[in-house]
């Protein structure tokens, strides 16, 4: 019988040495009793330094992370922890290393250590990084064709001096395009000034845009420089251009022909040399045979379209942005990496997606918060992503008008957020007011 087990021993011992991943084990307090081959490698420690030792003394900046619940000295209620730990090898190389941590139990449920197994992902690590320059530009990222284009698009665009108009649903990115263009331009070292047309009403929004003197108004109790202004030499990104009325419309057409304005209540002609990009998630075209927008100012505008394609169109991309989004959180919160499940996975690239990739983060957001170990599963992701068959189909682009219906579920949907019912809608907040009174909703 000792026979045998002193044969099966050395047979497990023959196994795990031959593993290509590091495994550890130590007691509940920290005393290591077995190091294979591969950790010795991994680490640049011999296995007869370690064996007997307090893991925290053999790895003074503690092997773990502190991650695998045992650096406190007790293992209760400890479970299955996955991370992504750094770690400097005796000879002051620093690697990346992938760790898993499983209590050990006895018969009766209890806990008597740690099992460790560790691989380094460092080479792994840097080529995923080489990839991601190709597959990533300023914040987006994406391997589809459609992605790859568009990224060659932002790049060429951005060296010659002229107006974009960045065009795709809510959620799809338009301000990250935007960034990236200014930032690779040669307007890059002067500001980049932001407005949301939709967000204000048209008095206020047409002293942002140009500015006002002293007393131009009540309330106006100093000069204001505007946002033009701010701007010069830089570039002015206007989202949401499909909401401007027509007499703002009228205003920033002469701005974009002349590159001067007056401030509001102002005669002093200001003369600003500004890059104008601009975002919309509505038909702009459809608007102009509708009259409900200028064709001279779209042609001013869209030297350049660039269109964001919605992330239902570019579901190859679900996997690398869930990974993108699961570091940066992870960075933001000071947390373990997650991992999804299989099944997890799955529902997400099954999933529509009509808030595209910005409901995409929120929902990695949503796992965060319900996940407490390495792996998050299906039951850690919002209701609207389990049950997507109930949920109505996606519109395939911005449409003219809403049904009360549609009104009424994006509504719900948001708990009431005007903001995030015009999201889930795909139109201007601004638009999503003129519905509501045309209702009898507001």
């Amino acid at each position: 019988m000792l026979h045998a087990l002193l044969v099966t021993r050395k047979n497990l011992e023959l196994i795990l040495d031959n593993l290509l991943d590091g495994v550890m084990a130590h007691t509940t307090s920290r005393r290591i009793f077995y190091f294979n081959q591969a950790a010795e490698r991994i680490t640049g420690r011999r296995r007869q330094d370690i064996l007997g030792n307090d893991c925290h003394e053999v790895f003074p900046g503690r092997f773990c992370g502190g991650t695998c619940n045992f650096c406190d000295g007790t293992a209760e209620g400890a479970g299955v922890t996955r991370s992504e730990v750094p770690f400097v090898r005796p000879d002051g190389a620093e690697r990346k290393l992938e760790m898993v941590t499983t209590p050990l139990v006895d018969p009766d449920g209890h806990n008597v250590g740690a099992l460790v197994s560790f691989r380094d992902n460092t080479e792994l690590d840097a080529l995923k990084r080489r990839l991601r320059h190709h597959h990533s530009l300023g914040g987006m990222v994406g391997k589809d064709p459609k992605m790859l284009a568009l990224f060659d698009l932002v790049r060429e665009v951005a060296n010659v001096d002229v107006s974009v108009l960045v065009e795709g649903e809510s959620g799809t990115g338009k301000e990250l395009v935007a960034n990236a263009i200014h930032e690779m331009s040669g307007r890059a070292d002067k500001p980049m000034v932001a407005i949301n047309c939709g967000a204000l009403p048209e008095g206020i929004l047409e002293s942002e845009l140009f500015g006002h003197v002293r007393g131009a108004f009540s309330g106006a109790v100093q000069n204001k420089r505007g946002r033009f202004e701010l701007a010069d030499g830089g570039t002015i990104f206007l989202d949401e251009v499909g909401e401007l009325s027509p007499a703002m419309q009228v205003k920033l057409l002469r701005v974009l022909q002349e590159q001067k304005f007056e401030r509001v209540g102002g005669e002093k002609p200001i003369q600003v040399d500004v890059r104008v990009i601009s975002a919309t998630n509505q038909n702009l075209r459809q608007m102009m045979e509708r009259k409900a927008f200028r064709k001279d100012l779209f042609y001013r505008l869209c030297v350049v379209p660039v269109t964001l394609p919605p992330l239902r169109e570019r579901r190859l991309d679900i996997p690398m942005l869930v990974e993108h989004f699961v570091e940066v959180i992870a960075k933001q919160t000071g947390r373990q990496m997650l991992t999804p499940s299989t099944e997890a996975l799955d529902a997400l690239t099954r999933y529509r997606w009509p808030g595209n990739v910005r409901e995409l983060r929120n929902a990695i957001e949503y796992a965060y918060v319900k996940c407490h170990a390495g792996v998050f599963g299906v039951e850690h992701l919002p209701a609207e992503i389990t049950q997507a068959d109930s949920l109505p189909a996606t519109r395939p682009g911005p449409q003219p008008k809403l049904a009360k219906e549609d009104v009424l579920k994006a509504l719900a949907r948001a708990e009431g957020n005007k903001k995030k019912a015009a999201e889930i809608l795909g139109v201007g907040r601004a638009t999503l007011y003129r519905y509501l009174n045309q209702l009898g909703l507001s």
